[in-house]
């Protein structure tokens, strides 16, 4: 199934939104001390980081999988992994989220004693995930911050679509 096929709406997230899923998210992994945080580069590299701040985690590493080319999701290749003999016993994955889960379970097969958690989650992917801030449908193509820059939009009663 290609991606025009996938995806029939958009949720489009701002840069205060994300930044408030992921406070709502260091709100539910309060119940210990993180030794760790483990970014799944490159959408997890700014929750990681706001994650990191509010739970006042010091040491944040991360893990380089490479899954999409714009909306299409192939083959996973791990293009940095963390050089370790531990099972993440104390470490917290995040990542944005969590679609198909097949990143997810990749990483987790690294690190299984690790916590996972992502701002967001779609129904196929949420069983490889502990915790998650949002539920979102899987046909939902999600728009971070990151990938999009403002522009001028003509006034809808200008439109001609």
């Amino acid at each position: 199934m290609g991606s025009e096929d996938r995806y029939h709406k958009t949720f489009t997230v701002s840069w205060e939104q994300i930044q408030r899923d992921c406070k709502a998210l260091a709100w539910r992994l309060l119940d210990r001390k993180w030794e760790r945080i483990i970014g799944i580069a490159r959408g997890g590299l700014i929750p990681a980081a706001i994650m990191a701040r509010e739970l006042d985690v010091k040491l944040v590493d991360t893990v380089c999988i490479s899954s999409y080319t714009m909306k299409r999701q192939g083959e996973l290749q791990i293009i940095k992994n963390i050089d370790t003999s531990s099972k993440g016993e104390g470490w917290l994955i995040v990542d944005d989220l969590v679609d198909t889960g097949k990143t997810a379970k990749v990483v987790r097969e690294m690190f299984p004693e690790a916590r996972f958690a992502t701002v967001y989650a779609k129904p196929e992917g949420k069983p490889y995930v502990d915790t998650y801030v949002t539920e979102v449908s899987q046909d939902t193509w999600i728009l971070f911050p990151w990938d999009a820059e403002a522009q001028y939009s003509d006034p809808i009663s200008m439109r001609k679509d």
